[in-house]
């Protein structure tokens, strides 16, 4: 064989394996999926292989029966309004559905024979009387997808507005363990359409008050003399109080003290009158960590998916269907 030609086949040879590389990657060759959190053990698999739930309803004062899906609508209806943008309601349904599939792979319930309960205190809003067509919807077509964050059901944590940033758990929620990797602090374009309200707000505790959550953090006080912030997160919200110059929990005083007046702990007054009574300036509604429902409006807005949503809030995590 002459020079040229073993030339000619070498060339050959090499267009034939960059062509056989270029095709294993165009050609639809499988991927490594994203691992699958697996279903609690505790929990039953109906004939449609969805799991049942058996759910503490707080206001009926029983235990009842139901296939998962049903619950998340409950919760979606009562977690989100149910005219808000569709993609939104759906990343609201795909958080809803893990949150409960965490709770009952993690912990138990405070009412006895119950996996979960319409308690806010231990779990998730329920309207089931809110739930409507697109609430059905967004269930309906998210049906089974669930974060997963290396085949482990994260924290899927949310809240109503975030003032402009999230927060991590270690600073906005007394997280005692290691921040998990999936969350981070990040700018939230929270929409406009807002009310006023949430957006930015002001509050006033006389001193019984701020004396009376002051005491279930774990500071007795006979008065208040000074109220400041102590340590801050990356956001601004505020980790620790000052009170009368000891520190506390940010985030207990708030649930101390009613985490529907003080709307959250990204405070950015204080003032204390000669009573001893005290005003708080702050932005955003709930705790900051997770998904904020208003970004969740604004980016559904501008175009992104349930999916692009979800993932904006929770960095290196997958949306996998578990049915």
């Amino acid at each position: 064989m002459s020079k040229a030609k073993r030339v000619f086949v070498l060339l050959a040879l090499v267009v034939l394996a960059l062509s056989s590389c270029l095709s294993d990657e165009t050609d639809g060759a499988p991927r490594e999926s994203a691992a699958v959190p697996a279903i609690p053990e505790k929990l039953e698999i109906g004939g449609d292989g969805v799991p049942v739930l058996r759910v503490y309803d707080v206001a009926a004062e029983e235990i009842e029966e139901m296939n998962l899906e049903d619950y998340v609508m409950g919760v979606v209806a009562g977690e989100m309004k149910n005219d808000w943008p569709m993609e939104a309601l759906k990343a609201q349904a795909i958080l809803a559905r893990t949150f409960v599939l965490n709770f009952c792979d993690t912990k138990s319930s405070m009412y006895e024979g119950a996996d979960i309960s319409t308690d806010v205190s231990e779990a998730q809003a329920y309207a089931p009387e809110n739930i409507n067509d697109r609430v059905r919807q967004a269930v309906e077509e998210t049906a089974g997808m669930v974060l997963s964050a290396d085949g482990e059901y994260p924290y899927a944590w949310f809240f109503a507005h975030s003032g402009g940033m999230t927060e991590l758990p270690s600073v906005a929620l007394d997280y005692e363990d290691e921040d998990p990797q999936y969350l981070s602090v990040v700018e939230s374009p929270d929409s406009e359409d807002a009310p006023d309200d949430v957006k930015q707000w002001t509050v006033r505790f006389t001193e019984e008050e701020v004396l009376a959550a002051a005491a279930g953090t774990g500071l007795e006080l006979s008065d208040i003399e000074s109220v400041e912030i102590g340590e801050r997160g990356e956001s601004g919200r505020a980790k620790t109080l000052r009170i009368n110059g000891t520190a506390i929990s940010a985030p207990s005083f708030r649930i101390q003290i009613g985490a529907n007046r003080l709307k959250s702990t990204l405070i950015d007054k204080i003032e204390v009158d000669e009573a001893g009574n005290v005003t708080f300036e702050g932005r955003g509604y709930g705790h900051g960590v997770g998904m904020s429902q208003w970004g969740a409006y604004a980016l559904a807005n501008e175009g992104k998916s349930a999916e692009e949503i979800v993932e904006y809030y929770f960095s290196g995590v997958d949306v996998v269907n578990l049915w």
